[in-house]
């Protein structure tokens, strides 16, 4: 029997708390969710790795409880999708498309020690409450209630375009965590208590990244501290 998952909360816009819940999507918000990658993925994105149908209904039938979605005042503001993999940190380079069996998660393990993230997304309109943050706790809080190792995934470095000519990705990461330069993905991620794990070439068709990922994990605390005192 599927996990069942709902979780109700106020955001805040500015200062005004809004009801949010966070709860598993199904098909009846197929549609929305396809608009929503829609608006936070325009061109020069790909429109072909926008979600369609049959990749979201593989998403609730092989893993419900790792496909989340966010309503604010009952209109749906944003989703997070994973899959549980093997993962050898000794190992860490892969391309989105083979972690995720390209966004169709037939690959997903139930054995594995590692949540990945296939997508995240909030509507443009609705950034600013917080919402990815709470949508990462929750899959946080879902890692480790599994007794996963961690959660995974591979963060897009939009603003790297702007510097390629004269730094590598490697030291693109590095000047971002060290707070020289901001990302909007790679710092949401460091808000989120994500850390870098490498540098991932060729991740992902991204013209702003030119194609590089940085691969950012959350260790679950309680098996860190079982390593810790053993």
């Amino acid at each position: 029997m599927p996990l069942m998952y709902r979780k109700e909360l106020y955001v805040f816009d500015r200062d005004r708390p809004v009801k949010a819940v966070i709860r598993r999507y199904t098909e009846r918000d197929f549609a929305e969710l396809i608009r929503i990658q829609q608006e936070c993925f325009p061109p020069p994105f790909p429109s072909e790795l926008w979600w369609n149908e049959e990749q979201l209904a593989s998403h609730v039938a092989r893993f419900p409880e790792g496909a989340l979605c966010v309503e604010v005042n009952g209109e749906l503001a944003g989703s997070m999708t994973t899959l549980i993999v093997r993962f050898d940190p000794a190992h860490p380079h892969h391309t989105w498309a083979e972690i995720t069996d390209n966004g169709y998660i037939r690959n997903h393990d139930p054995g594995g020690n590692t949540l990945y993230v296939v997508d995240i997304s909030v509507r443009p309109r609705y950034r600013g409450l917080g919402l990815g943050k709470w949508l990462m706790q929750s899959m946080y809080e879902l890692v480790v209630h599994r007794g996963l190792d961690r959660l995974l995934g591979g963060g897009r470095m939009p603003g790297y375009h702007r510097v390629a000519d004269r730094m590598t990705a490697e030291q693109y990461l590095d000047a971002v965590v060290r707070g020289e330069l901001a990302d909007p993905v790679i710092t949401f991620l460091l808000r989120c208590g994500r850390t870098p794990l490498a540098v991932v070439p060729d991740y992902l068709e991204d013209e702003e990244s030119r194609n590089y990922a940085a691969l950012m994990e959350w260790r679950n605390p309680f098996k860190a501290a079982e390593r810790a005192g053993s």
